[in-house]
């Protein structure tokens, strides 16, 4: 039996943070990485360099098991349960994602070891 996190492709994004918040004294920008599966596009794991464990978990809660596929439906629900000061770097770096993953899939992705 194949081994199904052999499917999982890991994409990060990256976008600043607004200043005056503790996660951007932290790191400057936030960091949000999905790992996904290669087939469906249904994000499998979720998280992010936001500074508290509750708004990592809530981050990762609401993504995982939907779609980099609909970006505008993460956007969406980011935009609706997250009223924290980092949502727009959230959504940012959410799009970075999406577009990583559309060239990905398009077979667009820059290789290193070729």
């Amino acid at each position: 039996m194949e081994n199904n996190r052999n499917k999982r492709i890991l994409f990060s994004g990256y976008a600043k943070l607004p200043t005056g918040i503790t996660a951007s004294e932290i790191y400057k920008v936030i960091g949000v990485v999905l790992s996904i599966d290669e087939d469906t596009g249904t994000i499998m794991e979720a998280d992010c360099t936001l500074a508290t464990a509750v708004a990592r978990n809530h981050v990762a809660s609401i993504l995982v098991g939907k779609s980099i596929a609909n970006p505008d439906s993460l956007v969406r629900v980011v935009d609706k349960t997250y009223q924290g000061s980092a949502k727009k770097a959230i959504i940012t770096a959410i799009r970075i994602i999406y577009d990583k993953y559309r060239s990905y899939k398009e077979g667009l992705a820059p290789c290193t070891i070729d």
